[in-house]
């Protein structure tokens, strides 16, 4: 390789990610900077790769993605169960072919799993048997998140943080095969050249009034609604129906509890997602590759354009 070639080949590893709790004004900022800078956004959400659950997890509108290219949303039907792994084989892509398209691309997402995985490489998951995985899901699905989570902190205290999903899905590989996911992932994982560049938004003590005003903002753009239609042909264990808050939704539309109580349980369950993503991107991320940056100050936006410029003289843009 010519020292032309392996020069560009370094500027390419170079990634910029927006990160952070949710709620926290990340797809502002990213919005913000696609108008300086001819970006793809690549989204970081394991939820908004489901197609048709659009309110509940705020995903850009049809105005947004017209002004700016996204990817990583609409990815697979609400029935397909979806990894950090199989996420991350298609970032690459989607990345390698902004840059092909001359533009920039940029991380948006408050997954730290799906960061993981695309930045530390793609985990290989080891085969399990199917009859046994089906005893196991049966009896596992009925348990509360919280005794789940006392199982995981048995079984892989690592992950023992993580939402309901990946709670779940570290039981069965502990139980199916006897070891841990959180080694599993460090052993069998392949490495990635990719080098992120992380601006973790967040907006401290404001964020609980945020998540507040956003479960509002969602239940006046018609989030009952929605649900009540995809009731209709999607069926009631479909992965999609774990995003947050839907099934509280679901059960308000069905006459099982208020949506005023509806209300609240989202809203604590929002709260408590934002605590576990917080002590992710404390506790995860290579401090110096990290950038912080509380959108409520005065002058954050420019904060956040010095960012992407000082990486640019890296070659992301």
């Amino acid at each position: 390789m010519r020292l032309s070639d392996a020069s560009a080949a370094a500027e390419e590893s170079h990634v910029a990610v927006i990160c952070g709790p949710t709620a926290a004004g990340k797809s502002a900022i990213a919005m913000h900077l696609a108008e300086r800078v001819p970006v793809v956004i690549v989204s970081a959400d394991s939820r908004q790769v489901y197609r048709r659950f659009d309110i509940g997890t705020a995903k850009p509108t049809a105005a947004e993605r017209a002004r700016v290219p996204h990817k990583g949303i609409d990815v697979i039907d609400p029935v397909v169960r979806y990894s950090a792994a199989a996420w991350a084989e298609s970032a690459r892509e989607w990345i390698a072919e902004a840059r092909r398209a001359g533009r920039t691309p940029l991380v948006v997402g408050g997954t730290g799993l799906y960061l993981r995985a695309l930045f530390e490489g793609l985990f290989e998951e080891p085969a399990l048997d199917s009859d046994a995985r089906a005893a196991l899901s049966a009896q596992l699905d009925t348990m509360e998140t919280s005794e789940l989570r006392r199982w995981t902190r048995a079984l892989d205290p690592a992950r023992a943080h993580l939402g309901r999903t990946q709670l779940l899905r570290s039981i069965e590989i502990a139980l199916l095969t006897g070891h841990r996911l959180h080694d599993l992932h460090r052993s069998r994982a392949t490495t990635s050249r990719l080098r992120p560049h992380y601006l973790v938004v967040d907006p401290g003590p404001s964020l609980a009034d945020r998540i507040d005003a956003r479960i509002d903002d969602m239940l006046d753009q018609g989030w009952p609604d929605e649900v009540r239609h995809l009731m209709e042909t999607v069926s009631p264990d479909a992965p999609a129906w774990n995003a947050t808050g839907y099934d509280a939704v679901r059960r308000a539309v069905s006459g099982v509890t208020t949506m005023q109580h509806a209300r609240e349980e989202i809203l604590i369950r929002t709260r408590q997602y934002a605590k576990r993503q917080r002590t992710w991107f404390r506790h995860q991320l290579p401090a110096e590759c990290v950038h912080r940056l509380d959108p409520m100050q005065p002058g954050a936006v420019s904060r956040a354009e010095t960012w992407l410029e000082t990486i640019s003289g890296l070659g992301v843009v």
